[in-house]
């Protein structure tokens, strides 16, 4: 169980801080349930309630500092998602969104980053499924690291993109 005032990961939601955890009555029920209050950090003014034994949406810790940084510093080894079929690209990214894993996330950006450099070389635009998971796999990556690494979400891809030409 997870302890008021610790940071995150809720689903597709991405980044929450815990404000409280408190015994509510679930909708058509009677009987009381514990739940998470959930702040969703990048979604000012939105509140979420999730069962503290929620089995349907993934909820985990955000990464350590540390545990950033080591990531960080894998960037580079990290494949790109090798999709030959074009109608499973789509699901592919969804799967990998689902994880909401920051290595799966990385795997996105990646593989959007060089497929988008590659339509560009043929006079084509990024295709509207790409730029949204792009978008989604940067908003998500970005708003962990900035917590863990305590800096503005906003300068979170340069710091990688530093560090990683560094490591060159």
């Amino acid at each position: 169980m997870f302890e008021v005032g610790e940071y995150i990961i809720y689903g597709n939601i991405g980044v929450c801080k815990i404000t409280d955890i408190k015994e509510m009555a679930p909708p058509g029920t009677k009987t009381n349930k514990l739940y998470y209050a959930l702040d969703p950090v990048y979604d000012k003014g939105r509140m979420v309630y999730t069962p503290v034994d929620n089995e349907k949406v993934l909820i985990r810790k955000i990464v350590t500092a540390k545990e950033a940084d080591e990531l960080i510093s894998r960037v580079k080894e990290i494949d790109i998602l090798q999709i030959k079929d074009e109608k499973l690209r789509e699901e592919k990214y969804k799967e990998a969104m689902r994880t909401c894993n920051c290595e799966e996330w990385i795997r996105i950006i990646k593989t959007l980053y060089l497929r988008s450099k590659s339509r560009q070389a043929e006079g084509k635009k990024i295709t509207s499924s790409d730029a949204r998971y792009l978008h989604l796999a940067e908003e998500n990556l970005y708003g962990e690291l900035s917590i863990a690494l305590k800096m503005p979400k906003e300068e979170v891809e340069q710091f990688i993109c530093k560090r990683v030409e560094s490591k060159e």
